[in-house]
């Protein structure tokens, strides 16, 4: 059976981890909506843009790292934030934020994360991010908030593409959607995986760390979990998203961004940064990838407002690619799942250090961050 040392990209993380994890989990990490269309969209825009090397350039002396307003990160890559985490590993929010910390790089706490805010931001003081599901009850989200803030969170992530649930089949297929029963087929499947079981049978299932206070004291798992669902999603609406900006007073970032009129609006409303995403081909099944929607949005901001991208991230290469088409900063999910799950905090580390490397070789290969050019990849929207 392979390693972690013996994962040299990560596709080999990946295997490693869907050897790991049952079904149903494997399915919630990999999984997009309909017919997924819109996962194999976002690869595609990364393979269908070519990067222009220039030689002869003394490239001895290169660096990786990159600052976002007052902050330096080691690379422009940082960990997106992935909710159930904890179904892969227990403790996973955890050992990805330490990871992060370890690296020098952001790591963004799912609002939908199993550890709570203040474990997080404890685990990583210099790197944790925190990403905000607006809730039906304006108390929770402004405690949220609060909480953020009080643990020493200086960046807030406001995600704004989920108004409504997604169609996401493998779940459904697996019983893995509110009330969450599994299949008896899923069932089986995860008694062939004994190791994670054996974890998830010592120390039960995770929680929604940071709605535990919400569901009151003593609260199970499965009510927290209840009470998640009923308040997620939440159709917001500029108005929401003005009164958030004048809650926090750190770095504000919206999250969910495709259309150049959105992004404008959000910097009026107040946004530090646009994070370009189609929430990682999991609500949109016909959203055009984010990487061809970044040169429009930025031509509409201006240079002097930070964005960020997300999905379909798979190599160092992929980073520069971004970078190149507008992005400031780079983040990706799926892979430092299959990190986690493969490996825990050492299988996050592994995945990060893949990327470190792969990044390295790829700015030297360039001759340079200034010497990346791409062919632009086709508006794949309508």
């Amino acid at each position: 059976m392979t390693s972690l040392q013996g994962c040299h990209n990560i596709d080999s993380l990946a295997r490693l981890a869907q050897r790991y994890l049952p079904r149903l989990v494997w399915d919630y990490i990999e999984g997009g909506v309909d017919d997924e269309a819109c996962l194999v969209r976002n690869r595609q825009a990364f393979d269908g843009v070519t990067l222009m090397p220039r030689y002869l350039v003394d490239v001895s002396s290169l660096t990786l790292s990159r600052s976002l307003w007052t902050q330096t990160y080691a690379m422009p890559l940082g960990i997106a934030p992935t909710g159930l985490a904890g179904f892969a590993r227990h403790g996973a929010d955890l050992m990805l934020a330490r990871a992060a910390q370890q690296f020098g790089v952001p790591f963004v706490l799912s609002g939908a994360g199993t550890a709570s805010i203040e474990a997080a931001a404890q685990a990583a003081p210099d790197q944790t991010w925190f990403q905000l599901y607006v809730s039906r009850e304006q108390r929770i989200t402004e405690d949220l908030v609060r909480r953020a803030a009080a643990a020493g969170v200086q960046h807030l992530v406001v995600t704004v593409d989920v108004p409504v649930h997604s169609n996401r089949e493998r779940d459904v297929r697996n019983g893995f959607v509110p009330p969450v029963k599994p299949t008896l087929s899923a069932i089986a499947d995860a008694l062939c995986h004994p190791a994670w079981l054996a974890r998830f049978a010592k120390q039960g299932l995770p929680r929604f760390e940071s709605w535990a206070p919400y569901a009151g004291e003593g609260a199970s798992a499965r009510q927290i979990a209840d009470l998640f669902t009923s308040q997620i999603p939440f159709t917001q609406t500029w108005r929401d998203l003005a009164r958030l900006r004048e809650l926090w007073a750190g770095k504000f970032i919206v999250k969910g961004i495709l259309h150049a009129d959105d992004a404008r609006r959000a910097v009026e409303v107040g946004a530090d940064a646009v994070w370009v995403s189609n929430h990682g081909g999991r609500v949109l099944d016909s959203a055009p990838s984010a990487l061809s929607c970044l040169p429009a949005i930025r031509q509409a901001v201006g240079p002097q407002t930070v964005l960020l991208v997300d999905g379909g991230v798979r190599r160092g290469s992929d980073v520069i690619k971004a970078l190149a088409m507008g992005a400031d900063f780079v983040f990706a999910g799926r892979p430092m799942m299959y990190g986690v799950a493969a490996g825990g905090q050492a299988g996050v580390a592994q995945a990060l250090a893949i990327f470190q490397r792969e990044l390295s070789l790829g700015v030297a290969q360039l001759g340079g961050w200034g010497s990346a050019t791409h062919t632009p990849v086709q508006d794949q929207g309508l």
